[in-house]
């Protein structure tokens, strides 16, 4: 194994929470995944009749209710109320019902890439129809981006590091990964990090739709999101929230947590190179994984399953896929390139922190999610997708990538725990 650069503490991860297209939570989701589902639909939170692309991602049967109260929905835009939701799963999850054991050494980043837009829409509406003086009081608390970490660490009494990490689809792994180098660091002993998102809304679409980015296979929807194949046609936007609870692992082990893994790197590269497009080869995307890897310690033959950046856009499985080659080498045939966007659809900056929590299942469990509607092979992602079908691998690690609009690349590695 190759020696670690790092000279931190270990960080562990001790709960996790999810809300997704799949389901309201992790055993959902997990669920879902395994199994191969779709969480892909026709959009129903507006009429989408007058878009190129009419289905996403969205969150079926949320009850804000089982975590908040009235007042406190009516208070938090909705993709403060997911990032709440999977707070609250992740904290129980980790045995912290009552709060965490020293508040002082405890903190939250939860990253978004877009923040409160149903608010923003919604006010700029009202202030249109009925003039300034009925715009919300609430308006900018509710719709500005740090909101979610602010509502989180308040909810759980978290005072140490708190911030938002706001970089697109890199934004939740951003998130974790500088919640990772706080604990490492010894400013904090214990996290809550992730991301959340909520931008099924018509003007995002129709945003994303001019710059004929997203999916336009409006009579499939579940065969959509299809990462790698050579027919796909562009990304399916999805929402929700994922979250995990980080520890110094001596932290966790003193208070009896059970460890779901151990975060082992975080690699982050900038592109310099276009405002969406990613960088030639996936130049930066393979910085951001060797980075991951040489600060984990981590050999490549150690590595065994890469969550994919995988939004089933032409340039990004391309590029994505000669990254992973250019990291790897020959090891690159050895092991799985899949992307839960197939299922679930893109969470821009919600996707790492969902994704992160795959990933730390699939190290877990042993099982790999599949890429579903592989269907053409396409000769420029050529590696294994774990197509169609989940498979039981057990693998000591596995690193999950981001990246994001203006070139934002992260990677995050998460190791077996012993």
């Amino acid at each position: 194994m190759a020696e670690s650069v790092s000279r931190g503490r270990n960080v562990v991860i001790t709960g996790l929470g999810a809300i997704t297209p799949l389901g309201n939570t992790v055993e959902e989701f997990w669920d879902g995944l395994i199994h191969g589902r779709s969480g892909i639909s026709r959009v129903t939170r507006f009429d989408p009749s007058r878009l190129d692309t009419q289905i996403g991602g969205e969150i079926k049967d949320f009850d804000p209710e089982l975590y908040m109260d009235r007042r406190e929905i009516r208070r938090n835009d909705l993709y403060v109320r997911y990032a709440l939701a999977a707070a609250h799963q992740a904290m129980h999850d980790a045995g912290l019902g009552d709060g965490p054991p020293d508040p002082s050494r405890s903190g939250t980043i939860i990253g978004t890439g877009i923040g409160g837009i149903v608010t923003f829409e919604d006010q700029h509406r009202v202030m249109m129809e009925k003039g300034p003086g009925r715009v919300s009081p609430f308006f900018i608390p509710m719709m500005i981006a740090n909101m979610a970490s602010g509502q989180v660490s308040i909810r759980w009494n978290l005072k140490g590091p708190n911030f938002t990490t706001v970089s697109a689809c890199a934004s939740g792994a951003h998130a974790v990964g500088e919640a990772y180098m706080a604990i490492q660091q010894g400013q904090a002993d214990l996290m809550v990090a992730g991301g959340a998102e909520a931008t099924l809304t018509e003007l995002c679409f129709a945003g994303f739709c001019s710059e004929k980015a997203m999916s336009t296979r409006n009579d499939e929807p579940e065969r959509a999101s299809r990462p790698f194949d050579a027919e796909r046609d562009g990304f399916v936007m999805g929402e929700g929230a994922g979250v995990v609870v980080l520890e110094e692992e001596e932290h966790a082990r003193k208070r009896g947590a059970t460890i779901v893994a151990r975060l082992a790197g975080y690699g982050l590269s900038g592109d310099a190179h276009h405002i969406t497009a990613p960088a030639p080869e996936g130049e930066g995307a393979a910085r951001a994984m060797r980075m991951a890897l040489d600060d984990g310690g981590i050999a490549l033959e150690d590595v065994g399953y890469i969550n994919a950046h995988g939004t089933s856009t032409p340039l990004n499985d391309k590029n994505e896929t000669a990254a992973v080659k250019s990291v790897f080498g020959d090891h690159a045939r050895r092991l799985a390139l899949g992307s839960t966007k197939s299922m679930t659809g893109h969470l821009l900056g919600a996707a790492g922190g969902i994704e992160l929590v795959a990933s730390a299942l699939a190290v877990a469990r042993g099982i790999l999610p599949p890429t579903i509607n592989y269907e053409h092979a396409d000769p420029d992602c050529d590696l294994d997708c774990v197509p169609n079908e989940a498979r039981e691998q057990a693998v000591q690690v596995a690193i999950s990538n981001s990246l994001g609009f203006g070139g934002h690349n992260v990677c995050l590695a998460v190791r077996r725990h012993a």
